[in-house]
């Protein structure tokens, strides 16, 4: 498995964003084209195929989203404990999820100071992430 690092960390899921994201978006085209030229004894029909192809794509994405949202769940708890192991005390409260998502990348050697300095200045994740010099990987996000 290759290195992580700031510019390759970013992952993509490809059945998900592929393959099931394009083909939805091609069905619910597909399905708003046929509901515009259906004939008036079909608009009912081709009007149910509209709302369940959006329902789906709404379905997709909130499913996702749950995912990622217990994924955050564990990365805060994670990190809190090792802040905790580190410094002896847990992280800033003032650190948003992004900071502390953003954290889990930063090495051991850097971590506590990295923290520390995130919630002084409040760094974007972004910054924090450029931040980092001894980059920890993350290979299991979803």
């Amino acid at each position: 498995m290759q290195a992580q690092n700031f510019k390759n960390h970013s992952q993509y899921v490809p059945l998900f964003h592929f393959i099931t994201l394009p083909i939805l978006l091609v069905v619910l085209i597909g399905s708003i084209v046929n509901l515009v030229h259906s004939a008036p004894e079909n608009v009912y029909s081709a009007s149910l195929l509209v709302a369940l192809t959006i329902a789906v794509f709404i379905l997709a994405f909130c499913a996702r989203g749950f995912a990622l949202k217990a994924q955050d769940r564990a990365i805060r708890a994670e990190e809190n404990f090792r802040h905790y192991i580190a410094a002896g005390k847990p992280l800033d409260d003032s650190l948003r999820m992004g900071q502390i998502i953003a954290l889990r990348f930063a090495g051991d050697n850097e971590f506590v100071v990295l923290a520390k300095k995130a919630a002084a200045e409040k760094m974007s994740p972004k910054e924090i992430k450029a931040a980092i010099n001894n980059w920890k990987g993350d290979h299991y996000r979803a």
